[in-house]
């Protein structure tokens, strides 16, 4: 049996030297009494990434709900086709004129109902397309799989190529298209190149929810008028932030994106909102010393901005890979300052 050990000191061999074989393998070894022996380690990005297994998702239950909801609508529309084929009959054997007039209108409402149908898809589809290009990057970072991100890369050119304002993120990412074999920083300047404005456009606007909802509430002389003015505040605020990361919601649409919104709440800690938040409460004295109600708008403009942080989360297309994620701070730091509660909450008395 013979004795394997790495040598003392760093040698230098040639590849044409009788004593040295190569082969394909995961490490090199190195056998002094059998000669030198080296293995080929495969590369990392581009060979080490075929034959990786993809990750399969969990099996789905069966949808009950979606097709009760599909199956009672489909009767709905049949019970108003057969009662609008009645009316319309009936109408031409009264006067032929009113038989026409029925037929163009429901035309007229066919057509609506088509085109709205399409929007709702449309919408639905392009927060499908969001998802899909959100757990496609994760993925490729946690594999290092250079082929997925390019197509990811891709994608989130499609995904703009619409919008004039990124003609100049797409000519860069254009630029570096072959040139870069990193997941991760091919992924970086796409973030920063297409994400970055609009990361500060959806801050802007939770921001400025924010505060609008503590100014509102503050002055408002009823409880229902601040519910009403916070639900409002937060519908709007995940449609402005979903357009303006490209997505186009519908009702349906909507709904999907306000229960992720929840969803994510709920996962990273709902009302409880980390170190920042219970900092930002701590203040709330000094709003309450001022006026009570006064208070209460901030703890409401608080709120809005804790939302608007999750409808940025659930309608970026990209997670943050080289950008920083917005702290709560950043949302809604203005709310506790000073120049804003003497200046522009004015007291309820």
């Amino acid at each position: 049996m013979s004795k394997t050990a790495r040598p003392s000191k760093p040698r230098a061999y040639r590849f044409d030297d009788p004593d040295v074989t190569l082969s394909e393998a995961d490490e090199a070894r190195f056998h002094d009494d059998d000669g030198i022996h080296i293995e080929r380690e495969p590369e990392e990005i581009i060979d080490a990434a075929d034959g990786t297994a993809v990750p399969m998702g969990r099996k789905r239950r069966v949808p009950w709900l979606g097709i009760l909801f599909s199956s009672v609508f489909t009767l709905v529309l049949f019970a108003l086709g057969i009662a609008a084929e009645s009316l319309i009959r009936d109408l031409f054997a009264v006067a032929p004129w009113l038989g026409w007039l029925a037929f163009i209108l429901f035309l007229a409402a066919l057509i609506a109902l088509f085109a709205v149908i399409g929007r709702e898809l449309s919408g639905l589809w392009r927060e499908r397309k969001i998802e899909h290009i959100r757990e496609g990057a994760l993925a490729a970072i946690a594999q290092n799989d250079s082929p997925a991100a390019l197509k990811i890369s891709d994608e989130m050119v499609s995904l703009y190529a619409g919008r004039p304002e990124t003609a100049r993120g797409r000519a860069e990412i254009a630029d570096v298209r072959d040139a870069i074999l990193d997941a991760e920083d091919r992924l970086i300047i796409v973030e920063r190149a297409l994400l970055a404005e609009r990361d500060v456009q959806a801050k802007r606007v939770v921001a400025q929810a924010a505060k609008q909802v503590s100014l509102v509430t503050a002055v408002s002389p009823r409880a229902i008028i601040d519910v009403a003015f916070v639900l409002f505040s937060a519908a709007r605020v995940l449609r402005r932030v979903s357009a303006i990361y490209g997505g186009r919601p519908g009702t349906l649409g909507f709904l999907r994106l306000a229960r992720a919104a929840i969803s994510h709440l709920t996962v990273t800690g709902g009302v409880a909102m980390g170190d920042d938040l219970v900092q930002q409460v701590l203040g709330l004295g000094l709003a309450a010393r001022v006026s009570a109600k006064l208070g209460e708008g901030v703890l409401n403009g608080l709120m809005t901005a804790r939302f608007g942080v999750a409808a940025i989360a659930v309608c970026r297309p990209l997670p943050y890979i080289g950008e920083v994620p917005p702290k709560f701070s950043d949302v809604a730091g203005e709310l506790l300052a000073s120049k804003t509660i003497g200046e522009d909450m004015p007291e309820k008395r």
